[in-house]
């Protein structure tokens, strides 16, 4: 007979290996990141914010998040036609985990150039 701990060991694991594919990859945080910071933005806009991205990743990535309602993909009746990315309320969640990370990264980036 299982333990009461084991079943909640796996629940959690189950719930950290959904989270990291979710979030997971060199470019989601930062996409989430600048909708945070700018609002609302086209594509380009993005892709210039996420320096160093590709248009064929980028586009992964934002179809990615899509799927996964994190982003919602507005196309705009301008001429051209324009598209437009914005966060979901469900990413709003995910905020305190992108701040906590960025807090990390400038620690440890700034103990490394201390050495």
């Amino acid at each position: 007979m299982k333990n009461k701990n084991e079943n909640i060991d796996k629940e959690t694991i189950l719930a950290l290996k959904d989270a990291i594919e979710l979030l997971g990859g060199k470019w989601k945080f930062c996409i989430l990141h600048n909708l945070q910071n700018y609002g609302t933005m086209r594509f380009k806009d993005l892709q210039e914010t996420s320096q160093g991205i590709s248009p064929k990743v980028l586009s992964k990535e934002l179809q990615e998040l899509e799927e996964n309602l994190l982003i919602v993909r507005t196309v705009n009746c301008t001429k051209p036609v324009t598209v437009s990315y914005a966060l979901t309320e469900h990413a709003v969640e995910s905020q305190p985990v992108l701040k906590a990370l960025i807090d990390f990264g400038l620690k440890h980036r700034r103990r490394v150039m201390a050495k």
